[in-house]
């Protein structure tokens, strides 16, 4: 049995420390699952009366609109209303008392390269997926989006043969992270840098590992916003 299949066969089975569901619609549901638990869990460390919003999808309009407002010498332009980023995770943001969003976690999952599979079956590789380049696209618009803060809570999990410890893949991967260390939690800008957190491997992590790196980032944006814009301005 190839190292994907044995992991299918494993990935059925959900709960704190197994290893996750498969592709498509249930790794999707699992993602969504871990933002919702860690809702709870903010609600655990700053009590009820923090109020949070989970949205799947920002349209480009709404990013300039921002933009526009935050840096109104500038220009910015879109095409399209109907165009929109829409992470496997959505968005979990933050609400001040004026029902203001403050983006607290954005979060990614990409599955590039079967070639396991490939070799079992056919003997023959197959050529690198393009997720890397897809995930490219969202993150320039995301850090862009976010210009005017401190901290970038976007975290991406990758997995698959692509992501193999040998593979030059993670190079690309490496270069959206501005060649910052993967597989480590970057919430807070450097002076250089708006990086982001870039978690690849050639498996998934479990459920448990993932649901730890969301509630690290989730209330650390949170204290970073009571810094910036003060407690009562939230709560």
């Amino acid at each position: 049995m190839s190292n994907s299949n044995r992991l299918s066969e494993v990935q059925k089975k959900l709960g704190g420390g197994k290893t996750l569901t498969k592709i498509s619609n249930g790794m999707d549901d699992l993602i969504t699952q871990c933002v919702e638990e860690t809702k709870m869990h903010l609600i655990s460390v700053f009590g009820n009366n923090i109020k949070l919003q989970h949205e799947t999808k920002i349209f480009l309009k709404d990013v300039i609109d921002k933009l526009k407002k935050t840096y109104p010498n500038e220009k910015w332009v879109y095409k399209f209303n109907t165009s929109y980023m829409k992470p496997d995770g959505g968005f979990l943001y933050l609400l001040d008392k004026n029902s203001n969003k403050y983006p607290i976690l954005i979060v990614e999952m990409k599955k590039q390269g079967t070639n396991d599979e490939v070799i079992a079956t056919k003997g023959k590789k197959q050529a690198s997926g393009n997720a890397i380049e897809r995930l490219g696209k969202n993150v320039i618009g995301l850090r862009t989006w976010m210009k005017n803060e401190s901290i970038f809570p976007f975290v991406c999990f990758g997995y698959g043969w692509d992501f193999k410890p040998e593979s030059t893949i993670l190079d690309r991967v490496g270069t959206i992270a501005e060649f910052g260390e993967l597989n480590t939690t970057n919430l807070h800008d450097t002076e250089h840098t708006k990086r982001g957190s870039f978690y690849f491997n050639q498996h998934p992590l479990t459920k448990k590992e993932i649901s730890a790196i969301l509630n690290e980032i989730a209330v650390n944006s949170v204290y970073y916003y009571f810094s910036k814009y003060s407690r009562e301005k939230f709560i």
